[in-house]
């Protein structure tokens, strides 16, 4: 059994979701220990135990050690299936999170998925689900992988009710990338939402943004307005954020995000998901410093050997090529200076359903 420690590097949940993520890829059992150690409330979380649980179900795994708080798991795979499942995370933990965890395993799945998470779509700490379905599943889908996300309801912090729904036709192989030089930017889209509260502070978070890039001299600029009148809106507490993204002429594209919180202007949340995105085009790389890290164990298991420039070497970089190269035993390439922008090169196991 593989064991894999989770102080190492960030020592967040990323290290157990990667790893729960490719035991279940390889079938190969793994052992966490002393999960978010440097945590102000080390072990599981309601969405480390979510994401966990609905992994195991994809491969009917035994898993000990599942409960809030617990501080090491074992993670056993039995069989690779496809199937239906629902999982309520009971908190407005990030459902992004829980499929982070289960997507990997889902693409090399013997059979169709339909998974739907019930918890937080837009909360602190996790990449909101409009991230996900926009810049993390585009790009994503040019490895080969078939997904469709559906966002039925929003759910923010501290209420959660949101409600996720993701389709899933699995492949048989993943495919390398050469995502290095993000190529000429063709325009910025995007989506400011709230819930419960007026619907100017959509239409101000989108101004905000819209004003700051066009400072920076950004053109075909289109963010999208959600609202709900207060007589139809269906979520249960109220929530604003907003997600850009930018597209390159070489069909790549990259995101910037804001939550809002009580207290915090409108127009600070629209600037910082504008100041972000224009921070990280300025670098000329392809891949944003939020979706690196989420790219690699797609990139360990893919056929061939896969680049990316990323426009930033963070810390949870850093920390999932050194869980990957744990679990597969394969070589990585990192350049550049961490917190500088860099490049990355791996040649992946070419793993597939039928291995």
């Amino acid at each position: 059994m593989i064991e894999i420690d989770g102080s190492h590097g960030e020592g967040g949940g990323q290290i157990l979701r990667t790893a729960v993520s490719l035991s279940a890829v390889t079938m190969e059992p793994v052992r966490v220990v002393n999960i978010r150690a440097g945590r102000p409330t080390p072990g599981l979380k309601n969405q480390h135990v979510a994401g966990i649980e609905v992994t195991g179900r994809l491969v009917n795994a035994n898993i000990n050690g599942l409960q809030v708080g617990s501080t090491t798991i074992e993670f056993l795979p039995g069989e690779r299936r496809g199937g239906r499942i629902s999982y309520d995370i009971g908190t407005a933990g990030a459902i992004s999170l829980v499929l982070q965890a289960v997507l990997l395993p889902a693409i090399l799945a013997p059979s169709p998925s339909y998974i739907e998470i019930h918890g937080g779509t837009d909360v602190l700490w996790s990449p909101p689900v409009d991230y996900i379905k926009h810049i993390f599943d585009f790009m994503l889908q040019k490895m080969g992988p078939k997904i469709e996300i559906n966002l039925h309801r929003r759910g923010h912090y501290p209420r959660g009710g949101g409600r996720v729904s993701c389709s899933v036709e699995p492949v048989d192989k993943v495919h390398s990338i050469d995502f290095v030089e993000f190529g000429e930017l063709n325009r910025v889209r995007g989506i400011s939402h709230c819930v419960k509260l007026p619907a100017h502070v959509a239409h101000r978070q989108a101004d905000a943004a819209e004003s700051y890039l066009r400072d920076k001299g950004l053109e075909d600029i289109d963010i999208e307005r959600k609202y709900w009148p207060k007589e139809e809106d269906p979520h249960l507490g109220a929530g604003s954020g907003i997600v850009i993204w930018a597209e390159s002429d070489r069909n790549l594209r990259m995101g910037g995000d804001s939550l809002g919180k009580k207290g915090k202007p409108a127009e600070k949340v629209g600037r910082e998901a504008a100041r972000q995105l224009s921070d990280e085009l300025s670098t000329g790389h392809a891949v944003d410093s939020h979706l690196c890290d989420m790219l690699v164990p797609y990139m360990a298991v893919a056929e061939g050997e896969s680049s990316i420039g990323v426009t930033e070497v963070t810390s949870h970089l850093e920390t999932n090529i050194w869980v990957v190269e744990k679990m597969l035993d394969i070589e990585t390439k990192l350049e550049g200076k961490h917190g500088q922008p860099g490049k990355l090169t791996l040649k992946g196991t070419g793993i597939s359903p039928s291995n």
